[in-house]
C-alpha cells in the first residue's frame, strides 16, 4: 500500500506542471516581457500541455476507478470538469486563437489536481454499471466543463476590453481575435453548454430512478440547476431578441455559472465534507 507522501507526490507534481505552464504564458501573453514571435512557438507550448495532462489523466483514473465501482466525491468531480476543461480548450485552440486563456485555465487545474488528495472520495457510486447513467455522468460533465470555459472566455474578454480602454493590451494579446469574433464564439459555447445542461436536467428527472435508484425529488440541486438552466436560457434569448453583449453578457454568464457551481458542487461539498456523507 502507497504511503500518503506517495500518494501526494504525483499530485503535486502535476500542480507544479500546470503552474510552471500558466506561469510561461501569463509571461508571454499578459506582461509582455516574452510576447515577440507570438506565432512561432504554438506548436511546442500545445506539445508542453501533453505532459501535465497525460499525468492528469492518469491520476484521475486511479481516483476514480481504482476500487469497486466508480467513486466522484467533490475532489474528483472538480478535478474531472478541469480535465475536460483543459481537453476541450486544448481542442479548440488548434483551431481558434485563443492563447490568453492559457493563464486562467491553467492555474485552475492545478489546483483542481489536487483536490482528490484534499477531499478523497469515500464511497463508491450506485448504479454507474448501467448505460443511462454513464451517457447522463458524461454529458453533465461536459456541461459543466463548457460553462468553466464560458466563464474563462468572458472574464478574458472583460480584461482584454478594460486593457483595450486603459491603452496597455499587451503585443501578445493584440494578436487575439476582435473581440465581437470573440463574443461569437462565447456564445456558440454557451449555446453548446446549454444544449448539454437541458439534457442533463431532463434525463434526470425522466430517468432518474433508473440512474439513481431512487425517483426524482425537489431539492438544493434541483433548484440551482433549474435556476442556471433559466439564467443561460434568458442570456441566450437577450442575445437573439435585444442583441445583449458587453457588461450585460459578462453579468449573466458568470450569475449562471456560480449558480450551476451551487447546484452540483456546492451540495456534494455540504454533504460530503461538512456533513460527511
Amino acid at each position: 500500500m502507497m504511503s500518503m507522501n506517495q500518494t501526494i507526490l504525483p499530485h503535486v507534481v502535476c500542480a507544479a506542471l500546470y503552474a510552471a505552464l500558466a506561469f510561461y504564458f501569463w509571461r508571454r501573453h499578459w506582461s509582455g516581457v516574452d510576447a515577440a514571435e507570438p506565432e512561432s512557438r504554438r506548436g511546442l507550448e500545445h506539445a508542453a500541455l501533453l505532459a501535465p495532462f497525460a499525468l492528469h489523466t492518469w491520476l484521475l483514473a486511479g481516483s476514480m476507478f481504482g476500487g469497486p465501482g466508480m467513486y466522484l466525491g467533490v475532489g474528483n468531480a472538480l478535478s474531472l470538469i478541469l480535465w475536460l476543461t483543459v481537453l476541450i480548450y486544448g481542442l479548440g485552440s488548434l483551431f481558434y486563437q485563443l492563447d490568453g486563456l492559457h493563464a486562467l485555465v491553467l492555474p485552475a487545474a492545478a489546483i483542481a489536481v489536487l483536490l482528490p488528495v484534499v477531499f478523497p472520495s469515500a464511497h463508491a457510486l450506485a448504479n454507474t454499471e448501467t448505460l443511462a447513467f454513464k451517457a447522463h455522468l458524461l454529458i453533465s460533465m461536459a456541461a459543466y466543463s463548457l460553462f468553466t470555459i464560458a466563464s474563462l472566455h468572458v472574464m478574458l474578454m472583460a480584461i482584454i476590453e478594460r486593457r483595450l480602454h486603459a491603452g496597455t493590451l499587451p503585443a501578445a494579446l493584440q494578436n487575439m481575435p476582435p473581440l465581437l469574433t470573440m463574443e461569437k464564439l462565447l456564445f456558440r459555447i454557451i449555446a453548446a453548454g446549454f444544449v448539454l445542461l437541458t439534457l442533463t436536467i431532463a434525463s434526470g428527472v425522466l430517468f432518474s430512478e433508473e440512474l439513481f435508484g431512487k425517483p426524482a425529488r425537489f431539492s438544493h440541486k434541483t433548484v440551482f440547476g433549474a435556476l442556471s438552466w433559466l439564467i443561460f436560457g434568458a442570456l441566450l434569448g437577450g442575445r437573439m431578441i435585444y442583441g445583449w453583449r458587453g457588461r450585460t453578457a459578462v453579468r449573466w454568464t458568470l450569475a449562471g455559472f456560480l449558480t450551476l457551481v451551487l447546484a452540483y458542487i456546492g451540495s456534494k461539498f455540504v454533504l460530503e465534507v461538512i456533513l460527511g456523507r
